[in-house]
């Protein structure tokens, strides 16, 4: 059971991490970029020569690895899902160099028992040479067994934290532009190796333990195929022009599914959903990009 008191006080340390050019290009390939092999746009996050680093690649840089596992924890760690994710950029980021990232619990939110908890995470990451902040990370996990911590005795306010205000979902008009991309079906095995090795993405008896026929994509890895339907769309693959990307994750993807981008022009900002095409089913939703 979450311990409300003990959980909010976590202290993480700071975690430095040094990348390649070629993880670089190894996060973009997990996210299906190359796909098409005379696409010079897509070249460029795949290929040493001209090489940029995408800006969703923030998302795999300083991660405190898979800390809910702890026994100490207190979280049910088999039945926890991605709730939200939202990505500020501050600057570029380097094709290679050392971040240093910085995570925090900003809130805990108690569902009541049987309706899960929900945990607020935040992470910056700064350039270690330079002591620039490239990206601030908003992380939202709802942990589906561990509700009802604070109706226990001495643990913490009835609630717990009140949750941020809610995102906005999409125009219930006619998309702007819809853009289809594919994954492939190693897309998963490829994609825990940037960060996250939970084995819900690997392990198929651990997907039938979670509930899931077999082991499914990383719900990062669909938002950095939202975020490459966006670059493609509304920024001229100009990594530079991507400033935020904000979505709520409402259904997993199976690997080797077609990921269809929905996406609204309001100028500035493109609203956004994404579905398993092949499902029909919406995948990411309540989706915001702001575009500079």
């Amino acid at each position: 059971m979450i311990d409300y008191a003990k959980l909010k006080a976590r202290k993480f340390p700071d975690v430095e991490q040094s990348y390649s050019k070629k993880d670089t290009m190894l996060y973009a390939l997990g996210l299906g970029y190359g796909h098409d092999p005379m696409d010079e746009n897509q070249l460029q996050f795949v290929y040493e020569k001209n090489l940029k680093a995408l800006p969703t690649m923030a998302v795999v840089l300083g991660y405190p690895g898979f800390w809910m596992k702890d026994p100490d924890s207190g979280i049910d760690w088999v039945r926890l899902v991605h709730g939200e994710q939202s990505l500020t950029v501050h600057k570029p980021l380097p094709v290679a160099g050392t971040v240093i990232g910085s995570n925090r619990i900003k809130a805990i939110v108690d569902k009541g028992e049987g309706k899960g908890a929900l945990v607020f995470q935040e992470r910056t990451i700064r350039d270690k040479a330079t002591g620039d902040l490239l990206a601030t990370l908003d992380h939202l996990t709802f942990c589906r067994a561990d509700g009802g911590f604070s109706q226990k005795e001495g643990n913490g306010p009835k609630g717990g934290d009140s949750p941020p205000p809610q995102k906005p979902a999409v125009p219930e008009t006619a998309p702007d532009a819809v853009v289809d991309l594919p994954t492939l079906p190693q897309a998963a095995l490829i994609y825990r190796l940037c960060a996250d090795d939970n084995p819900l993405h690997a392990d198929p008896a651990v997907a039938k333990a979670a509930g899931f026929p077999q082991p499914i994509l990383h719900g990062l890895a669909t938002y950095g195929v939202a975020g490459h339907a966006i670059l493609k769309t509304y920024c001229g693959y100009d990594p530079t022009k991507l400033k935020s990307l904000s979505l709520r994750f409402s259904a997993p993807v199976f690997p080797g599914e077609t990921i269809r981008t929905e996406m609204w022009n309001e100028g500035s900002r493109v609203r956004f959903r994404a579905k398993a095409l092949e499902r029909d089913l919406v995948v990411l939703s309540h989706g915001a990009a702001d575009i500079g």
